[in-house]
């Protein structure tokens, strides 16, 4: 029987990725989608970065920026007295920002389709912004955020390179399933290898099809 320990340590990852993913995200998606200032080009070129960089040039700089030699790195060990890196708080701060446009895209485009009149028509009624965004924006980009949050827990499941580069591969504390699997590869463990594979083309297809299905037909995309 395989070690589950894996994939319990992925799930529990992309679930503490997609939440805090989900309070960081959505304020960022929600300014981008109305503002019109001329750094919104370059906040959008900075949350997409993690689409066009290879996985192992952003986790070298995650090691390099939560090393214990860096003033974030160094403050979390006076903080914790553990280090960020090769540990599962390493793995969370790189995996949120690997998985940043995953989450902030889709809702930025869920909010953009809502349009003004619908928050204008609240304001005439008295509502506050707070009010409008929470009430009016929030249920009527529902499918973005769903598959917002989708797209980004499937993202981080799947992630190799950034964790390999920030957490190393410790059993119970940084090997997650990808990790697992490369190992099991390195030592020619091809049974155990294609259990764990198999595990996650299933998973990845069902989230597609997830996606797809409570699209109705229209393509989902990072854009």
């Amino acid at each position: 029987m395989p070690d589950l320990g894996p994939l319990w340590l992925s799930l529990a990852l992309a679930g503490v990725t997609t939440a805090i993913l989900l309070l960081v995200g959505t304020p960022l998606a929600w300014w981008l989608s109305g503002t019109s200032s001329r750094f919104k080009p370059v906040i959008e070129a900075v949350t997409a970065l993690p689409l066009v960089l290879p996985p192992t040039v952003m986790g070298f700089y995650f090691l390099i920026a939560l090393g214990p030699a860096s003033p974030i790195g160094s403050f979390w060990m006076r903080v914790t007295g553990d280090a960020l890196t090769f540990s599962f708080s390493g793995l969370v701060v790189a995996s949120v920002f690997y998985s940043l446009p995953f989450m902030v895209q889709p809702l930025q485009t869920a909010f953009e389709s809502i349009g003004r009149a619908p928050l204008e028509a609240a304001a005439t009624l008295r509502a506050s912004p707070s009010d409008a965004f929470f009430s009016v924006a929030v249920p009527l980009a529902r499918r973005g955020f769903i598959t917002a949050s989708v797209l980004s827990f499937a993202h981080t499941i799947g992630e190799f390179g950034v964790v390999l580069m920030v957490g190393g591969n410790i059993p119970g504390k940084t090997r997650v399933i990808s990790i697992a699997i490369y190992e099991h590869v390195e030592t020619l463990n091809y049974a155990a290898a294609h259990v764990l594979s198999a595990g996650l083309i299933i998973f990845a297809f069902t989230v597609l099809l997830f996606v797809y299905g409570s699209g109705r037909g229209k393509p989902v995309h990072v854009r």
